[in-house]
Parts: structure tokens; C-alpha cells; sequence
């Protein structure tokens, strides 16, 4: 496997599973909206159906998944611009892994092309 498509791959990968993790804890233990956590924590259970198509490597994953995790980026600029202390910074950081997811989905989406065909 070229190595292009193999580190993008496992980036990709590796970034939803650390943006599912991010969202999860955010909510339940972090800094919920509640004490004790809020239902907010469900937001993450949409980050694992693209997982298995990333892991088999299907390009058409690769694609869609470059435009859903798009909802986690806008989330992560709303909410670091309108709140304050911790979850300012766990939104910057839902930012960073959502750049990250995206990046990678299409540089495997990009160079996976010649592959597919």
C-alpha cells in the first residue's frame, strides 16, 4: 500500500476514534452543560458509523465522511466562541481533530483515486 494512502488512513481512523472520545468525555465528565452530564454526550455516536468503511479503506467513506465531520468543526467554533473556561479549550480541541479527520479523509480520498479504478 502506498504509504500516502496508509498514513492517511490510520489518521483518519485515529481521529474519529480521539474526536468520539473528546465529545464522550466532554459531556459526561469534563465540562458538561449539567452536572453529572447531559444527554449532549449522544452527539458522539454518529462518529462511529463511518468507522468501519474508514478501517476497510472504501473510498466512498472517505468522501462522505469529509462533509460529516464537518457538523463536529461547526460545533467546536460555536461553542469556543461563545463559552468560557474549559470548554473553550475542549472546543478548540474538537476543532483541531475535526481539521485533522477532515485532512486526512481527503488526502485518502485524493490519492486513493488511481487505486479504486
Amino acid at each position: 500500500m502506498n504509504p500516502m494512502l496508509r498514513w492517511s488512513r490510520n489518521g483518519a481512523v485515529a481521529g474519529m476514534l480521539a474526536l468520539f472520545s473528546l465529545c464522550l468525555a466532554w459531556e459526561l465528565w469534563l465540562a458538561p452543560l449539567h452536572p453529572g452530564g447531559s444527554w449532549l454526550a449522544l452527539k458522539a455516536l454518529p462518529l462511529l458509523c463511518p468507522l468501519p468503511g474508514l478501517v476497510r479503506g472504501h473510498r466512498y467513506t472517505y468522501q462522505w465522511t469529509s462533509m460529516f465531520v464537518l457538523a463536529w468543526f461547526t460545533e467546536g467554533v460555536m461553542r469556543a466562541w461563545s463559552e468560557r473556561g474549559a470548554s473553550q479549550y475542549l472546543a478548540g480541541v474538537e476543532i483541531a481533530l475535526s481539521v485533522v479527520v477532515f485532512s486526512c479523509v481527503v488526502v485518502y480520498a485524493r490519492f486513493s483515486r488511481g487505486v479504486a479504478r
